[in-house]
């Protein structure tokens, strides 16, 4: 057992006297322009760490007791969401992987030939039978001058950490999807309202023109005004259903479950939605999800350039082999069938016919391809927030506006119905006047449904309340050996 010993402690000196540096560049995070305030000049103040959004459930902002309910049934089951979470152990594993070539690597042999010498070949000993038994332990260990093992760590641990923020990508994709079409669903609720209550109007109206027609006050030409405007709200009514309908598979879906086993009661939306803190533009680095994978792309394409730059030196092992060998099974066991060696070993690219430079050429362009992909992540991510920002701005002006047609159409049905009551008005006057009121009505709650989806975009484009503190405890953790 002392060559064991013997062969144990090459190892532990060479593993704390080796010690390389890392060939390769050393990564530092591309520099990007942020401006110092968004454009849009609108309600929504900056974020302040009281106001912030909610990390994680910043849906919780709207405070809506049944969408935080969907939302927990998605984050549970949505299938979209799992795939994302098997990549992540798909990562972890790689990056464990890469790691374990820190460690040397000890195999178990056996073997056992036996051979006859041929009576008619021109050897030393015709015919001589022979047998080799042996059982060893070997260990190899690369001694990590240039920092291969270690750039192949770093690019498999920024990798991980890409895959953790894929999965945050996702899952705010998700929960914003769920809310959007939640609140979609809410507004086309209050449109059937709207519409039915125009067809039980429409209806009484049909009514008292055949009655006056019957009369002889009115004429029937009127009652087919009346039974057209009758029958167009009800092939309205069939549409919105058909929508909600539609809204309410999407739902179904993004929850992982079946369109048939799943429902949901009707519930108008009438409020508006709350106002969604911005915060400042260099925030964006930290709290979007997709800006951080696109930079820990570009970590790992940088420590791939050093993987390239590590295979024009040479590859130095230590290796070594200690066991036993004899002629005979009987006396393998014996003491002096005790066999052992160690080394260093070497292996030098002299020709591999351009492979190595190609590599490295692909690797340095592959960086520079990330680094343009995380700069253009950052600029369309500036365009987003400061997009959602114009379009609530402006469909808050929109509301205002159709809030006053909604007024003036409703005042003008009203003093056309009673002048046609009391023969002042022809029955047309009443019906234009009637489908405008609706109009408004039905424009001012898609403008209410759009509020709502620009300011899910809004949050979305902030990140969600997301921040990297998740990325930095991997990289703090998944980076050691």
């Amino acid at each position: 057992m002392k060559s064991l010993s013997l062969l144990s402690a090459h190892f532990a000196v060479a593993a704390l006297v080796l010690t390389g540096c890392s060939v390769g560049p050393d990564y530092h995070r591309a520099q990007v322009e942020t401006p110092a305030a968004y454009v849009e000049k609108t309600p929504w103040k900056q974020a302040t760490p009281s106001d912030a959004i909610a990390r994680g459930d910043w849906w919780t902002v709207f405070n809506d007791t049944k969408l935080n309910e969907l939302q927990t049934q998605a984050a549970a089951n949505n299938q979209d969401l799992r795939a994302a979470v098997a990549r992540v152990d798909q990562a972890r594993a790689i990056s464990r992987v890469a790691k374990a070539d820190f460690l040397p690597s000890i195999n178990a042999n056996a073997s056992g030939a036996f051979l006859r010498n041929s009576s008619n070949s021109e050897v030393v000993s015709p015919g001589l039978e022979t047998s080799n038994v042996n059982t060893s332990l070997s260990l190899g260990y690369e001694l990590d001058i240039w920092g291969r093992v270690r750039r192949t760590v770093e690019a498999s641990t920024a990798t991980l950490q890409a895959s953790v923020a894929d999965y945050e990508v996702v899952r705010l994709a998700l929960h914003s999807e769920v809310a959007q079409n939640y609140f979609s669903l809410r507004a086309l609720d209050t449109e059937l309202d709207i519409i039915t209550h125009a067809i039980e109007l429409r209806q009484k109206e049909l009514d008292l023109v055949r009655t006056r027609f019957q009369a002889g006050s009115s004429t029937d030409l009127d009652v087919a005004r009346a039974e057209t405007a009758l029958a167009d709200a009800q092939a309205e009514l069939a549409t919105v259903r058909g929508q909600r309908a539609e809204l309410e598979h999407a739902l179904a879906v993004l929850l992982g479950k079946t369109t048939e086993s799943f429902r949901m009661a009707t519930s108008p939306l009438s409020t508006v939605p709350p106002p969604i803190p911005t915060g400042v533009p260099s925030d964006l680095l930290e709290r979007r999800p997709d800006i951080a994978e696109a930079e820990r792309r570009m970590a790992s394409a940088n420590a791939e350039v050093g993987i390239a730059t590590a295979a024009f030196f040479p590859v130095i092992r230590l290796v070594g082999t200690a066991g036993l060998e004899s002629a005979d099974l009987g006396s393998l066991f014996n003491w002096p069938s005790r066999m052992w060696s160690v080394g260093p070993s070497m292996t030098l690219p002299i020709f591999q016919g351009g492979r190595n430079t190609a590599n490295l050429e692909r690797s340095k362009a592959r960086y520079e391809e990330t680094v343009a992909q995380y700069r253009q992540q950052v600029l369309t991510a500036f365009k987003q927030v400061e997009d959602q920002l114009s379009t609530l701005r402006h469909l808050s002006d929109r509301a205002d506006a159709q809030q006053t047609s909604v007024s003036s159409s409703q005042r003008a049905y009203t003093l056309s119905d009673l002048l046609y009551r009391t023969g002042a008005a022809n029955y047309l006057d009443v019906i234009d006047a009637e489908r405008s009121a609706l109009e408004s009505q039905r424009a001012a709650i898609r403008t209410l449904g759009q509020r709502y989806f620009a300011s899910i975009q809004l949050v979305k484009a902030l990140g969600g309340g997301w921040n990297d503190s998740q990325i930095k405890s991997f990289a703090s953790t998944e980076s050691k050996p």
